[in-house]
């Protein structure tokens, strides 16, 4: 790839999180982006006038780099919903995102109609303590109404130094009033990778993110968990995963496949986006060091596995599940996954800042794009015996999302299946409007799912659940 005035660039598959932005290693250079277009001259004019005329008529004075910006950031949120300008903060913090420690509430967020909607509480966050939820709307930071917001703005907001505190006031469906809740801001180190012997011979292999280490990580447990012996049958949980480095995820599916397989491809409309990655080193390696797969267990790849999944894994947990699902490696149970098919480029700019830009599409090993669409899982279960999952936003319920390029049909009007009544006035507490529950503890001993995956590993055949419509 020849040189570039633009740094390496990295590949998002995932939303905007409160604090961490999850890079991924895709290279970007100017030179791929071809001959530079000529401006359209009578639309550059009307932005000209509009500048001018806010500079002299507003009814307070504005300073140019406000207004531009504002600018830059409405041109890319215009996009699509993962499309976004990252001041010099915000890239900073993407930077530090990848290593799994950064500040903030532990909640990842998205625009729908003017409001600022939950995507997903990450795992042992403040957040996920006060049982914050996916497809709750936030309808006031503090005493500052969130209608309105720009995504950036209102992720500002969310930020602060560790132990200081921040009130959400939340609307969620099913609720007569607003659910008020207090967090304190913290230093968030995910734990990507969690492990436990289920019964004596059946391992449990959770991955909350695809983070720098999460791989590794993930061999080092593997090793802990057939230390006694192989291991008779494997869960790999990618349940509300978010989905992170796009190296880690290959590095998760080629720990399971055999070496040089086709794990991920991606296209799009500069050469650089047209890549296929495969389960070899070259692809799956971050930076120096050996290769971690070399210490995997000879029996990984062989083991029965089951992976589950849900309408809360997401990109990189897609392109996980979507490669063994394709090689016909594992069993994939659950629900339909979230459906974020798209791939963004990092690309930083003069001013210390960077743009996230969508840039192409990724696909499955059989070539299916799974953008708006998601994972059908082989064996649908759902998360309660009596046959109810949580009502969780997707990828085609996010306002102006990427169109799936292989299926027209693919979902794409957002359901009205989560439109909380937001004329009550909010109480005093969360707790006093509506008590919360313990949050769902994903691997516990009232995880229906896991007891199903585990049955079917053991032999008997689990009862299909019927989605429901």
């Amino acid at each position: 790839m020849p040189n570039s005035k633009l740094k390496q660039a990295g590949l998002m598959l995932t939303g905007v999180a409160i604090g961490i932005m999850l890079s991924l290693n895709f290279s970007a250079n100017a030179d791929r982006i071809g001959p530079h277009q000529p401006l359209p001259v009578e639309d550059m004019r009307a932005f000209a006038e509009v500048f001018s005329v806010i500079k002299r008529d507003y009814v307070e004075p504005v300073e140019d780099k406000k207004l531009i910006v504002q600018a830059i950031s409405g041109m890319l949120s215009g996009l699509d919903p993962h499309s976004a300008y990252l001041d010099a903060e915000a890239l900073k913090e993407l930077q530090v995102g990848i290593q799994g420690e950064f500040g903030g509430l532990g909640i990842e967020v998205g625009l729908e109609e003017g409001f600022v909607k939950v995507v997903s509480p990450i795992e042992d966050t403040p957040a996920f303590r006060a049982n914050i939820r996916a497809g709750d709307l936030i309808v006031k930071i503090d005493e500052t109404p969130a209608k309105g917001m720009t995504l950036e703005e209102a992720v500002k907001r969310m930020r602060g130094k560790p132990s200081t505190k921040v009130t959400l006031t939340l609307a969620r469906k099913g609720e007569q009033h607003p659910i008020v809740v207090t967090l304190t801001r913290e230093v968030i180190k995910v734990q990507s990778v969690k492990s436990k012997l289920i019964e004596p011979g059946f391992g449990y292999l959770r991955v909350t993110q695809f983070q720098e280490n999460t791989a590794k990580s993930m061999v080092e447990h593997l090793g802990r968990l057939g230390k006694d012996g192989k291991l008779r049958g494997l869960v790999l949980d990618l349940r509300n995963d978010p989905g992170g480095l796009l190296n880690s995820a290959i590095g998760v599916a080629a720990a399971f496949l055999p070496e040089g397989v086709t794990v991920v491809t991606t296209n799009g409309r500069t050469p650089g986006a047209q890549r296929e990655y495969r389960a070899t080193a070259g692809d799956y390696m971050y930076g120096s060091g050996g290769d971690f797969l070399r210490a995997l267990p000879p029996w990984a790849r062989e083991v029965p596995m089951i992976v589950l999944v849900n309408g809360g894994s997401a990109s990189a947990s897609e392109i996980v599940a979507g490669a063994l699902q394709d090689h016909k490696r594992a069993t994939i149970m659950g629900t339909r996954t979230f459906g974020k098919g798209s791939v963004q480029t990092t690309l930083p700019l003069t001013n210390s800042g960077a743009i996230k830009l969508t840039t192409a599409r990724y696909y499955t090993p059989k070539g299916r794009s799974i953008q708006a669409k998601g994972i059908d899982p082989d064996v649908v279960i759902e998360e309660s015996a009596l046959g109810g999952s949580i009502k969780r936003l997707r990828e085609s319920d996010l306002q102006r999302h990427l169109g799936n390029d292989l299926d027209p049909n693919a979902e794409s009007k957002p359901r009205d299946d989560a439109k909380p009544d937001l004329s009550k006035p909010a109480g005093k507490t969360g707790a006093e409007l509506a008590p919360l529950p313990k949050p769902f503890e994903f691997g516990g001993q009232d995880d229906y799912q896991l007891s199903q995956a585990l049955n079917r590993l053991k032999g008997p055949q689990v009862a299909e659940s019927k989605p429901k419509p």
